[in-house]
């Protein structure tokens, strides 16, 4: 897929991947071999009949192609830019055996765009339940669980904590990966199913769980996601400088930082800045803070290859310039006499045997300390469930992890009415796994208020 010239994309926001034209896009349709038994849906969590999709884009059916995949996903623009396809439906694809997969994730992100976002888009022939749902949070989950249950006639209310919806969607993942516009259009086209949209209600505190279903809600779904940071837990960590990746990313993109001045809220990278981690969050961290003007090094504690980060990402960090340091961890931060940070101590490592998630375990070398210079350091090394809509109800039960448990395949959790999915249940995953969660909590929904009819 064509991208933006590196030269031009490290001094702005504008979004990477350019996109397929319409002939690149039939062109890479054909390469499907429009398998009988196709593995790729068997690697897409919500099921997108796939196959058929591609061959409607063959035919120039672009239309009928996005009908086709919003049967299973309201979020196509959003899924053909972020979800980890080459470990999903991508790689599954038989082409990939010996060659190159078809870019799935590249042709829904083309059937999305080229959409008439004009074009009316309410169902039709959906006969109201009267059945009222309260979601919470406005992440993928939570607009997952709104569009499908708004398509099957209940009335549906999405309840966000933020003064703008679209989660994590907006707040985490910078404008030259997902743009806010293709966020906001996803949106509406959930509020046009006739879902509506209430920001900056804080269920947990504003409003509790009883409170919305004496106000009539039959049911409530929780999606509110994991959006507090994980620490390190060295010493100097609270040195002035030193950031959660949470909050440099709301600054940057909710908060519009790299449109100061015309947005007040002004981040200072310095010169040298450090990274920590390995992930998405750890590559949009380090490739915003390149273009706030920095000299940015990620330390992650692995090697590349275990790095859980998207491989586009990786490829797209060092072609803009961002440095690596692997088999590296940060034992303690160094403060100047202003108690801003001026360096990190670092310990070397090199890998064990494999952990619970499959990687080499990564082991200190003793005696192996160096120093890294840094003006400001950003911390990515994950984010945890924050339980708070249901803080003080003894009805829903929540790990010691922060998430809510709740069955797997119906999101059900042990107060009658109430459901959840996505990062609150599963911790940190990714946006497509969410939405998966989210759509089979719709179903489970749906059966629950239906048997009460």
């Amino acid at each position: 897929m064509p991208k933006l010239p590196v030269d031009k994309r490290i001094k702005c926001f504008s979004e990477v991947a350019l996109g397929y034209t319409e002939d690149q896009a039939v062109a890479e349709a054909n390469r499907c071999l429009q398998c009988k038994v196709p593995k790729c849906v068997e690697g897409c969590p919500v099921g997108i009949d796939i196959p058929a999709f591609i061959k409607y884009i063959r035919q120039g059916e672009y239309n009928k192609a996005l009908e086709k995949i919003r049967e299973k996903n309201s979020l196509p623009a959003i899924c053909g830019r972020v979800c980890p396809q080459e470990n999903q439906c991508m790689g599954k694809c038989v082409l990939g055996l010996k060659g190159d997969p078809v870019n799935i994730g590249g042709l829904e992100r083309f059937v999305a765009d080229h959409e008439d976002k004009a074009r009316k888009r309410k169902p039709e022939n959906v006969q109201p339940t009267s059945k009222k749902v309260a979601v919470v949070g406005s992440g993928p989950a939570g607009l997952t669980v709104a569009a499908e249950l708004a398509k099957m006639g209940h009335e549906v209310t999405i309840f966000e904590a933020l003064h703008a919806p679209g989660g994590v969607l907006m707040y985490g993942i910078p404008e030259f990966r997902l743009p806010k516009k293709i966020v906001n259009e996803e949106v509406e086209y959930v509020k046009s199913l006739g879902v509506k949209v209430e920001t900056n209600v804080i269920v947990g505190k504003v409003i509790k769980l009883d409170d919305l279903f004496e106000q009539g809600f039959d049911a409530v779904f929780i999606g509110s996601g994991a959006g507090l940071p994980r620490f390190l837990g060295v010493p100097g960590e609270n040195l002035v400088g030193i950031y959660s990746a949470n909050e440099f990313l709301i600054r940057v993109n909710l908060m519009k930082a790299y449109r100061f001045p015309e947005y007040d809220t002004p981040i200072k990278v310095g010169e040298k800045v450090i990274v920590i981690g390995g992930g998405n969050v750890a590559m949009d961290s380090a490739r915003s803070a390149l273009r706030l003007g920095g000299d940015v090094t990620v330390v992650y504690r692995r090697t590349e290859e275990y790095m859980p980060a998207r491989r586009d990402e990786v490829i797209n960090a060092k072609e803009e310039g961002i440095k690596f340091v692997f088999l590296a961890t940060p034992v303690r931060f160094i403060g100047d006499e202003k108690g801003w940070v001026k360096e990190v101590e670092c310990v070397k490592m090199k890998l064990g045997e494999p952990d619970a998630s499959g990687r080499r375990r990564p082991i200190p070398i003793e005696n192996s300390e160096f120093t890294l210079k840094a003006d400001t350091v950003i911390v990515a090394i994950g984010q945890k469930p924050n339980p708070l809509p249901v803080r003080g109800e003894d009805k829903v039960k929540v790990t010691s992890h922060g998430t809510i448990v709740a069955n797997p395949e119906t999101g059900e959790t042990d107060m009658p009415g109430v459901f959840a999915a996505g990062d609150i249940v599963t911790g940190n995953a990714t946006v497509i796994s969410a939405m998966g969660g989210g759509k089979r909590a719709a179903q489970a929904i749906h059966r629950y208020l239906m048997s009460k009819a």
